[in-house]
């Protein structure tokens, strides 16, 4: 055994090599027992100690590697064991993380469902406050009817004994005149209807039973609600009432028609072509120095100011060096210029003599310094003075220097254009554009229009009814529709089918004209759809204009919402509401609804049930008609057969003294047998093709025979077009024109293109866009370049845009355009439209954000209504309500910072408000406060305390704090918002009526009806007068212009057309209330007939019908009912007993009768009307309710009670069962119904019935407001059609 002693020194300290402690050294004994060799080199730890033995190394170094063995050993265990741990603490983790996730997932869950459950229980909340309201509003009208009828009864029982004490006096009086022997006067014994007492109907003394009561005229069929309808020339809308376009029209109701027009349609300039003020310049070399300093200096401030004002400016011209090779184009720019220029004694006969009504012209003559006219222009004078009836001829005479010439034709023109052209008041001739504008803002209310989308649509259909059809053999499916539109109800939707360009647009706007011409009392309300992504095509704005067009029929339109969701939602609503509410069936026409975005989505209320008077009737493709429509009733477009298309061809060639060779024909007839080759678009791009080509009519022929379809023919007419052209840069710049209008939003206008181009002029610009218009490819509409179908689109983006040229590289064209006009503050609506739409297609979501924070961009935008647009824009970006409201305020501030003077704090002021009543509509009332309250702040500092725009801004606060239901706080500031408009405008402004309105809609909503009905009462006589005033801009001058143009025509020899038109000038003078006048002409047409058609003509009984509302109206009874009998004994000959006609002269002249206290023989008359309705409609139409009441209240009045009861009960059942249980007329029959049974003595039935008749009163203002649905209507037409260009 040896001893380890030789290692380690006793009391030396040992290091721990594991990172324990040291210790001292001391003798241990060890054995070591060597197990193997051991190599003295693999224990060596550094230089062999000097005197230490081999044997007691070996034993050392042996024990070492055992421990280390050990060690090893329990390493490797613990560390196979640790990485097992990991691994299974990394499952356990992983288990955890999927767990966490499980976890977090439930918590949103939960979170979501705790949120829905809080919203349910404020919902439940509310709605237990709304029914605790209910409850007690229920009291309150319980104990209300209490008193009221309390009233009534005790101020019945007094009549009753004033009644009994005469009778008794009367008796005793009679006993003692039959004592002295005096005979006594029977009624009962004449044969005079004259002397029969007119029985007036117990309760109309009191002042609780307002509204239709038996003896007052209003409830004659509910009188009193159907004169709620406004009708007019346009607004005719009965079935019954047959007469013409203005016939037997009251002035009241025209009154009360164009001042709700007024409140939401925007006047569209009518002295316009095509949006466009086009100034037609002709000039000689003596007067070219002139013309160029005005087109220099002057034209940009006149195309400036027409450009804010929302319509194009271009100066047209055509050079005396090539004048003579434009004269078809120089012929077309003459009709269409808004105003000449005349400074050329040559062409004056040519552009206002021989057309005085076309164009108002200003002459500019240079004379020499003694002021003396030369011969020849003498001449054009005297001529020009003779033709010029109506004062178009403003004549410049100028000597002076040409800078100073230049100034006067300017002047004179920006006159002209404001005051006539577009139709500006003259206290807004010298005010600037911004004013202008507010006003116009002012007149439409809180309604925001598009006048360029409303003018769009009236040009589209102008260019539809202006294409002949007379060889397409349309007559049998207008013959079909008609039979279709005349099934009894209830009907689905109607659908007309067929392929691309088989004229079911042309089909359809033809059937609207005919329409027109048959049922002149009727109203149409058309849309035509463009291509897709257009403005015409965006379901939002479609449905929007649609809405408020059904609007300008109520007489409130404060329940419009300007919510993109919400309109799309109402839309059925309003629909069913105004059918109720309105005198005429509606019918909805919608053609190629395929072209709508998303339109099975935005168009679910077309699988809705329709109320009983609403018709639609929509066209699609038949590739593309969605599978849940085909099961509607279908009207099929078939391919055109040969005989039409040889007829079709043959017109086009006979327009241009062309004729096809036997050959020609039989190629033709060959040729067109395909669905392809015989629809009518190709047939019309086909003769076109032939007649107006540059190639010879063989070549022509030859190369149309070889398309096959309508693409093919379009590619093929684009080829010609490039081949007629002279030089290449022509071609390139017809190519480049098309690109823009393909890659554009709307299209693009003729200046636009003259800009883009610099080098192109006019004149070849003129030419270019009439071959383009004849061959069916594009077409000007609202001044913007368009194509006229969507093949012709098509065929443009395949030829032209294929390759390495693509949309967008004109995209990127048209970028810079527009944003270099935005980088000028020139914010036109051009622009609002065009950029965010072409940088939205660009993807560039940067860009796009940069201009949508362009104040003015935006602000164009919301203003012309394009809400769901710019909401769209800025979810494109990806910004919420929230953050985009900060980007506006923030930009705001910074636009603030350099906002100086007058001008620029009130450009910001109307910012502000612009904003405010945006975020309102987004329904961030919160929001919306600041940007309004600053809004009034500025005006109140920058202008004045008092000034009309403070109004404006106190207005739309009120509106927020009504959406927050503080109606306090929204009556004061409604009130400040009146008095200022009071004291600036006057009691009787529009702006008054306006903020009355708003006014009886707050107390409405605060149940405080009679003062509501007061405020209303008072508005819709602001409205009435005001639309007096303003006619000359909107209505009543156009009916003189008309009047005049129609007194030239009745100059000749006696026909039927003159004796028609002298009926139109009897009537139109009767609308501008001169009944000496109207009495005059309607006498000379009613002569004029007689002699001509004869006594018995049914036109004599139109003249005589006419004749007998104008005696009627100056009260003289007997002339009016003599001229109704001989009007009903000519219609009964004439017509069939169940004619529309004859109905309505027997209901004037049952009117008529009972006026006079006639009731016996009003009788028969009512009678004959209630079966001519029920022969027309149905027993189950409420017209045939509305003649059942007429003759019930007749009965009445005879006491014949037991005969009125069920006629008022059949009339109640209709009504509810077409109308609803809440509609208005319901109620007007339960009143009836009421006093029916208060006259039978049943006391308790007649308080029920007025209970019930009172509450549906007291109901009936939230129809306007939208919280309660009607359902169905009753008679006459009313017609919506939505189109395709």
């Amino acid at each position: 055994m040896g001893t380890a002693s030789s290692l380690v020194s006793p009391g030396e300290v040992i290091e721990d090599g594991y990172g324990g402690e040291g210790g001292e050294a001391c003798e241990i004994p060890v054995e070591v027992k060597p197990k193997a060799r051991l190599l003295r080199s693999s224990f060596r730890r550094g230089p062999r100690v000097i005197g230490a033995s081999f044997k007691s190394t070996g034993s050392v170094d042996l024990e070492y590697a055992a421990e280390y063995e050990r060690l090893r050993k329990e390493y490797e265990i613990f560390r196979v064991s640790k990485n097992n741990e990991i691994s299974s603490m990394q499952k356990k983790e992983a288990k955890l993380d999927e767990e966490n996730k499980r976890l977090r997932a439930e918590l949103q869950a939960l979170q979501k469902t705790y949120q829905k459950i809080l919203r349910e229980k404020e919902g439940a909340l509310e709605a237990k406050y709304q029914a605790m309201e209910r409850a007690a509003t229920f009291e309150h009208d319980r104990d209300k009817v209490k008193r009221q009828f309390k009233i009534f009864r005790e101020t019945k029982e007094k009549e009753i004994q004033d009644l009994l004490r005469a009778k008794r006096d009367l008796e005793a009086k009679l006993q003692q005149f039959q004592a002295q022997g005096i005979q006594v006067y029977d009624p009962n014994d004449s044969d005079s209807d004259d002397n029969q007492t007119t029985v007036t109907a117990a309760g109309t003394q009191c002042d609780y039973w307002t509204g239709g009561v038996l003896g007052s005229e209003p409830s004659m069929g509910s009188m009193m609600q159907l004169q709620q309808t406004f009708r007019g020339p346009e607004f005719a809308h009965s079935l019954i009432d047959v007469e013409g376009p203005f016939a037997n029209v009251s002035r009241d109701d025209w009154d009360a028609a164009v001042a709700s027009l007024l409140q939401v349609s925007p006047h569209v300039p009518q002295a316009l072509w095509s949006n466009t003020v086009r100034c037609y310049l002709i000039f000689t070399q003596e007067t070219k120095a002139e013309v160029d300093v005005f087109i220099k200096k002057h034209s940009p401030v006149l195309r400036k100011m027409c450009e804010g004002l929302g319509h194009f400016y271009l100066n047209i011209f055509f050079p005396e060096e090539s004048a003579a090779s434009y004269a078809l184009e120089r012929k077309q720019e003459i009709e269409r210029s808004s105003v000449c220029v005349l400074s050329v004694v040559e062409d004056g006969e040519e552009a206002f003599v021989r057309n005085p009504d076309g164009h108002p012209l200003v002459l500019y003559l240079r004379t020499g310094e003694d002021h003396n006219l030369t011969g020849p222009t003498r001449q054009l004078l005297e001529r020009v003075n003779a033709a010029d009836k109506a004062a178009k001829v403003k004549v410049v005479d100028h000597s002076g220097s040409v800078e100073d010439g230049a100034d006067l034709i300017y002047a004179q023109l920006e006159k002209l254009i404001k005051q006539e052209l577009l139709g500006l008041e003259a206290a807004d001739i010298d005010s600037k554009d911004s004013g202008i504008e507010e006003g116009r803002e002012e007149d439409s209310g809180d309604v925001l229009w598009d006048l360029h989308d409303e003018q769009e649509q009236i040009e589209s259909y102008q260019q539809a009814c202006s294409s002949t059809t007379s060889q397409l053999g349309f007559q049998k499916y207008i013959d079909r529709l008609n039979d279709m539109i005349a099934a009894p109800p209830p009907t689905p939707p109607l659908l007309v089918s067929g392929g691309p360009g088989s004229g079911k647009s042309l089909l359809l706007s033809k059937w609207i004209e005919l329409q027109q011409k048959q049922s002149p009392n009727t109203l149409f309300l058309y849309h035509f759809v463009g291509r897709p992504l257009s403005t015409s095509s965006e379901p939002v704005l479609i449905i929007k204009r649609l809405t408020v067009k059904l609007l300008q029929h109520f007489w409130s339109i404060s329940g419009l919402s300007m919510e993109p969701s919400k309109i799309l939602e109402e839309f059925p609503r309003w629909l069913e509401r105004l059918s109720a509410r309105h005198q005429g069936n509606i019918i909805i026409i919608i053609d190629s609804i395929d072209q709508i975005q998303q339109a099975e989505r935005h168009m679910k209320w077309l699988i809705d049930p329709l109320p009983v008077n609403v018709r639609v009737v929509v066209s699609v493709n038949v590739e593309t008609c969605p599978q849940a429509w085909r099961l509607w009733p279908t009207l099929h477009l078939d391919p055109l057969i040969p005989r039409e298309v040889r007829s079709a061809v043959n017109a086009e060639c006979q327009s241009m003294d062309l004729k096809l060779t036997k050959d020609q024909e039989k190629k033709l007839e060959r040729h067109c047998r395909s669905a392809s080759t015989c629809n009518a678009l190709y047939v019309k791009l086909l003769a076109r093709i032939i007649t107006g080509s540059c190639w010879s009519q063989e070549k022509s022929m030859e190369q149309c025979l070889q398309c096959q379809d309508t693409m093919s023919l379009y590619r093929l007419a684009l080829k010609m077009m490039l081949n007629c052209l002279n030089t290449d840069r022509e071609r390139h710049i017809m190519r480049e024109l098309l690109c823009l209008v393909c890659a554009s939003h709307n299209g693009v206008s003729e200046s636009e293109v003259l800009d883009l181009f610099p080098e192109l002029e006019l004149p070849a610009l003129s030419s270019m866009l009439y071959c383009l218009n004849r061959l069916c490819i594009v077409t000007l509409r609202c001044g913007l370049i368009r194509f006229q179908h969507l093949q012709a689109w098509e065929a443009v983006r395949s030829e032209f845009l294929s390759g390495r040229s693509s949309a967008a590289t004109y995209r990127d064209k048209l970028i810079s355009y527009f944003s270099q006009q935005l980088s000028q503050d020139c914010v036109t609506w051009r622009v609002a439209d065009e950029l965010p739409w072409l940088l939205q297609q660009q993807e560039d979501r940067t860009k796009l954000q940069l201009s949508l924070l362009n104040l003015f961009v935006s602000q164009n935008l919301y203003k012309r209504g394009h809400f769901s647009e710019l909401l769209a824009y800025w979810q494109y970006v990806g910004k919420d309500k929230s953050s985009m409201a900060s980007e506006y305020f923030d930009s705001l501030k910074h636009y603030e910072k350099s906002c100086e003077n007058e001008d620029g704090m009130t450009k910001l002021a109307n910012l502000y408000e612009t904003l405010g009543r945006f975020l309102k509509d987004l329904g961030l009332p919160s929001q919306a406060v600041a940007p309004l309250q600053r809004s009034l702040e500025i005006r109140e500092t920058a202008l004045d305390p008092d000034h009309p725009s403070v109004a404006r801004s106190l207005h739309q606060l009120a509106g927020v704090y009504v959406q927050w239901k503080k109606y306090g706080n929204a009556e004061q500031l409604y009130k400040q918002a009146l008095e200022i408009s009071e004291n600036a405008y006057g009691a009787e402004h529009a702006s008054v009526a306006r903020e009355l309105e708003s006014l009886a809609m707050l107390y409405q909503k605060q149940n405080k009806y009679e003062q509501a009905e007061k405020l209303r009462k008072r508005s819709v006589k602001i409205r009435q007068k005001t639309a007096r005033q303003k006619g000359h801009m909107y209505g009543f001058t156009l009916l003189r212009r008309r009047a005049l143009q129609l007194e030239e025509l009745t100059l000749g020899k006696d026909s039927a057309d003159c004796a028609k038109t002298l009926n139109e000038l009897g009537v139109l003078y009767y609308l501008q209330n001169n009944l000496d006048a109207a009495k005059i002409f309607l006498t000379r047409s009613l002569e004029m007939r007689q002699r001509v058609l004869g006594p018995d003509h049914p036109d004599c009984a139109q003249s005589l019908n006419n004749l007998a509302a104008l005696h009627t109206e100056r009260r003289e009874y007997e002339t009016a009912e003599d001229m109704y009998e001989r009007a009903l004994d000519i219609r009964k000959k004439a017509l069939s007993p169940d004619h529309p006609s004859l109905a309505y002269t027997l209901k004037h002249l049952a009117m008529l009768y009972k006026r006079r206290g006639r009731l016996e023989k009003a009788v028969p008359l009512y009678e004959l009307s209630l079966e001519i309705r029920e022969k027309s409609f149905g027993p189950k139409h409420p017209s045939v309710a509305t003649a059942l009441v007429n003759l019930a209240v007749i009965y009445c009045q005879l006491k014949k009670h037991s005969d009125a009861l069920p006629l008022y009960e059949r009339a109640l059942k209709v009504y509810e069962d077409s109308l609803g249980r809440s509609h208005p007329r319901v109620g007007e029959t339960l009143k009836n119904l009421a006093v029916l049974s208060y006259e039978e003595g049943d006391f308790e039935k007649a308080a029920e019935l007025y209970k019930r008749a009172m509450e549906i009163k007291e109901a009936e203002p939230s129809l306007v407001c939208g919280n309660a649905p009607s359902r169905h209507s009753s008679s006459g037409d009313t017609f919506i059609f939505v189109f395709n260009q």
